[in-house]
């Protein structure tokens, strides 16, 4: 008899067991198909969990936006004087054009990094998840997980982020920038020499190891460098910049791998899907060696990277006529769509001879194989000492992506179109973190092919291709919401 209770209770729960499971399981599947359908019928909800109405678009976005005040807000501000910092301004505006919008996020990862749940399920670029241990060795040599002691005693902040549009050129706005508590800018846009026009502050720069700056020489010396984690390698990348660990050149073990197994023949190239498959061009069949080869070497899922032949390893030369003649590889064809080309050598021997000279007699990483992830050579000398460097909370990548501008959601990885650009990023951050948010040197017109694309270069508009990472036409619209509505103030008018 007792056997026999123990049977049924056992049964009972089990039962249970699998009741909530299944409940479970299907309310995490609807989360997703919430997310991922862009056609779907998405119920908007405010931040608490109330249900918005017809006046909201799809993403819980207000439809009728105005430049005018809400009542509420008008009265609350009334009283501050023109030019006068205003407490709260951008998240009350965000919040009444965009109810869903939740209480600051932290800036930068801190030592509490794997509590948060929003971005502890998620890979890079929209989480941390497999990074822990990584990241955990960079927290703990950096030990700052702020802004500078000034400005986080500041009762309110006024950010500007700084674009590199080459709208920002001839505006002489340098001194209106300046004036801004925190000055954001972007990649490797340089400062020197642009100063009348993009100003000659710099409080963060944020950026990505190929985004970076491969000169140290033209690093702000008070301005705090924010890695933005696209992809894993992006960490590794930052734990040998915080260590000061040499990294030498990867192209010669992929040489060396390749001479160890292929004929003197040219091969394809080869890239990886974000979900891990292989994409190969017209040409020689990969064998299995080269399979298993290019799924070893990662990429970012996004770039196409050449597999060198032993013959291309012998013959690759800087300046060479062979190099000049090889301008484009082979297209690789994924479904319907063609990615892009890339030059068979490029610079593979001319930044392995950088890896022992280097700039100020520090190496260079040379263009790297896809074992490394990378899409160009990458500095491997950062002029800031730990405590200056921080990592972006990718919460703003994934927030920006899925819930503000409604990119596909692609089970949470990167994937074609659904990677917002540094830019909106740093909007979003900026929107968590500041008071009053302005930004400068954004927006491309594509009816003027003849305008400078970028402040600092020749480059034309017309030079723009289609992105496979982001969708341009979408940031806009999300963009030209907050303009329109007054969250944030866009200096060169050009969203």
């Amino acid at each position: 008899m007792g056997l026999l209770v123990f049977v049924r209770n056992l049964l009972l729960a089990l039962c249970l067991f699998l009741v909530l499971g299944f409940l479970y399981y299907s309310a995490w599947k609807l989360h997703l198909l919430q997310w991922e359908d862009p056609n779907s019928v998405v119920l908007s909800f405010d931040s608490a969990g109330q249900t918005l109405g017809a006046e909201y678009d799809r993403l819980g976005f207000l439809l009728k936006l105005d430049s005018k005040l809400p009542a509420e807000l008008a009265t609350k501000y009334a009283n501050f004087s023109e030019g006068a910092c205003k407490p709260g301004y951008a998240s009350a505006l965000m919040t009444a054009i965009f109810p869903r919008f939740s209480k600051p996020a932290p800036m930068f990862l801190d030592d509490s990094f794997r509590k948060w749940a929003r971005i502890r399920e998620f890979v890079p670029p929209f989480g941390i998840k497999g990074q822990d241990n990584l990241i955990k060795a960079i927290l703990s040599v950096t030990k700052e997980y702020r802004l500078t002691p000034a400005l986080d005693s500041l009762s309110c902040r006024r950010c500007i982020i700084v674009g590199n549009g080459g709208v920002l050129a001839n505006k002489s706005l340098g001194s209106r920038i300046d004036d801004y508590d925190i000055v954001v800018r972007l990649n490797s846009a340089p400062v020197k020499g642009f100063e009348k026009d993009v100003g000659s502050k710099t409080t963060l720069r944020i950026t990505y190891p190929e985004g970076a700056m491969q000169r140290p020489e033209q690093y702000e010396r008070d301005s705090l460098f924010v890695l933005a984690g696209f992809k894993w390698q992006d960490f590794k990348w930052l734990k040998y910049i915080v260590y000061k660990e040499r990294v030498l050149g990867a192209y010669r073990d992929a040489c060396q791998l390749v001479q160890a197994r292929s004929p003197l023949s040219p091969q394809p190239a080869i890239t990886s899907h974000p979900r891990g498959g292989v994409l190969q061009s017209s040409g020689r069949s990969s064998s299995n060696t080269q399979a298993s080869y290019a799924r070893r070497m990662m990429t970012d899922g996004l770039r196409i990277h050449p597999f060198p032949s032993k013959a291309k390893c012998r013959q690759c030369q800087v300046g060479s006529k062979r190099e000049r003649r090889q301008k484009s590889g082979p297209e690789i064809q994924w479904g319907q769509e063609k990615l892009p080309r890339v030059a068979p050598c490029q610079t593979a021997l001319r930044s392995e001879q950088d890896s022992t000279r280097g700039d100020a007699g520090h190496s260079v990483l040379p263009l790297q194989s896809a074992s490394d992830g990378f899409w160009k050579s990458v500095a491997t000398r950062v002029p800031k000492e730990p405590p200056e460097i921080r990592i972006l909370n990718p919460y703003f990548i994934q927030e920006a992506a899925f819930t503000l501008i409604g990119l596909p959601f692609n089970n949470g990885l990167m994937g074609r179109g659904n990677i917002p650009t540094l830019g909106s990023v740093a909007v979003t951050m900026a929107l968590h973190g500041c008071d009053e948010v302005a930004v400068a040197g954004f927006g491309y017109d594509m009816s003027t092919p003849n305008a400078p694309l970028h402040y600092y270069e020749t480059v034309r508009m017309a030079a723009i291709k289609e992105s496979w990472t982001h969708n341009i036409q979408r940031e806009k619209e999300f963009l030209r919401k907050l303009v329109k509505a007054r969250v944030i103030t866009d200096l060169t008018s050009g969203i």
